[in-house]
């Protein structure tokens, strides 16, 4: 968290700030040539501070003391724009960041991390329900691993960490407890069948999204938009109907888990607050833990007291187990972590095709890793719900666009 804090964060600028330079401000003398010379004109330099002529009368000049050498005060800006080889002052030049010289390098490496560990954490994850089917437990770790990760971060100072009070704190419940609700079905869902048919099942979201908008929010969404969500339905039956994983406790809570993430977006919109992404995916992650230890209790305490944590280190070993537990949590974090940091950096309509293409990244990387046998109809129900979500994507993100400008203008 730290890191990509600090990178998204190295491309603010400072330009155009006028500034005195340094030399000027520590020559010792200073204070009795500004006070002695003449009044000159602007363009020789003479009573020129931070842009501005003074009257000599404002200055109390002794006109009857001789003339001393004048000290011209030059704004930063105008120093850094001679080179060198024109006498330029060097003290003045601007130096410019990795970040700020190189904005597609570092945009695409936060893609592919938002990528790779995307992918490491679904693999992970799904290994470790094969031999700990825990789906309560295992969302409390995730979280509790990125909380105490984010503690750290503020312990060290990167971040560091933003204020709070409980007016934000009333805004940040209701997402919080949204993305925990997703964040838990998501996660039954993946315990309970395939990866590749979770993910297609959650290319419905946008659907949920559309529908949310027009029905609760009392938006308008034109024709052209639910147009592009009709592929999407349509895949994502085709894909369910001949799953081979098929069973309705994953298809269910991947369908509460859609619609528990469209609710976060509703009320994440009523939240909106000028605190930076990190600091804000912190503190939803720190509500949302909370929010999930109960369920944890009530439905898997229990069994794992009995027997689920004495098989889990009879199969794999004690070593091996908490190692899976802890890498999980700190893949789970860190992606959930890149993909609001992507945000950031690029217009919606790159995040929303990034984040269609992580789907189709995601779907084949767990098909050729666990090898998952997948019918015709399933492979062909997949590529159509993905390309409706990319269709649906692009037409949402230009509307976006077109807003904005018209806004702008």
């Amino acid at each position: 968290m730290a890191t990509t804090g600090a990178i998204s964060s190295a491309g603010s600028g400072i330009a155009g700030l006028l500034r005195l330079p340094r030399k000027a401000t520590r020559d010792p003398a200073f204070a009795a040539h500004a006070t002695a010379r003449p009044a000159g004109s602007v363009t020789d330099g003479g009573n020129l501070i931070w842009g501005r002529q003074l009257r000599p009368a404002l200055l109390h000049l002794d006109k009857s003391s001789p003339p001393t050498r004048r000290v011209l005060l030059r704004p930063v800006a105008a120093a850094a724009s001679s080179s060198p080889a024109e006498g330029g002052d060097s003290v003045g030049e601007t130096k410019v960041g990795f970040a700020a010289k190189y904005p597609a390098l570092v945009t695409g490496f936060f893609f592919f991390m938002w990528y790779f560990l995307n992918v490491i954490f679904n693999i992970i994850n799904k290994k470790l329900y094969n031999y700990f089917p825990y789906p309560y437990f295992v969302s409390v770790i995730h979280l509790f691993v990125g909380v105490v990760y984010c503690l750290v971060s503020w312990t060290v100072g990167l971040p560091k960490r933003a204020p709070i009070d409980s007016n934000l704190l009333k805004l940040l419940i209701p997402v919080a407890v949204c993305h925990a609700i997703g964040h838990v079905t998501s996660n039954v869902s993946f315990a309970a069948v395939a990866v590749s048919f979770t993910h297609t099942i959650k290319a419905l979201e946008p659907f949920f999204n559309a529908a949310a908008s027009q029905f609760i929010l009392g938006q308008q969404i034109p024709l052209t938009l639910w147009l592009s969500l009709a592929p999407v339905v349509l895949g994502v039956s085709m894909a369910s109907l001949t799953e081979l994983s098929f069973n309705w406790t994953g298809f269910i809570s991947a369908m509460i888990s859609n619609v528990s993430f469209t609710y976060r977006s509703i009320y994440s919109k009523k939240a909106m607050t000028d605190m930076d992404s990190t600091n804000v995916y912190a503190y939803i992650s720190i509500i949302a833990l909370f929010v999930c230890i109960p369920p944890a209790i009530l439905v898997e305490g229990p069994q794992l007291m009995q027997y689920g944590f004495k098989d889990a280190i009879a199969k794999v070993g004690l070593t091996k187990f908490i190692s899976d537990l802890f890498w999980v949590g700190m893949f789970y974090h860190l992606y959930n972590q890149l993909a609001t940091n992507t945000l950031e950096r690029v217009a919606p309509l790159t995040h929303a095709v990034g984040n269609v293409l992580k789907r189709v990244f995601v779907i084949g990387f767990s098909i050729i890793v666990f090898g998952n046998k997948i019918s015709t109809q399933t492979g062909i129900g997949t590529c159509i719900a993905i390309a409706g979500v990319a269709i649906y994507s692009y037409i949402k993100a230009k509307m976006e666009e077109e807003k904005r400008q018209m806004k702008a203008a």
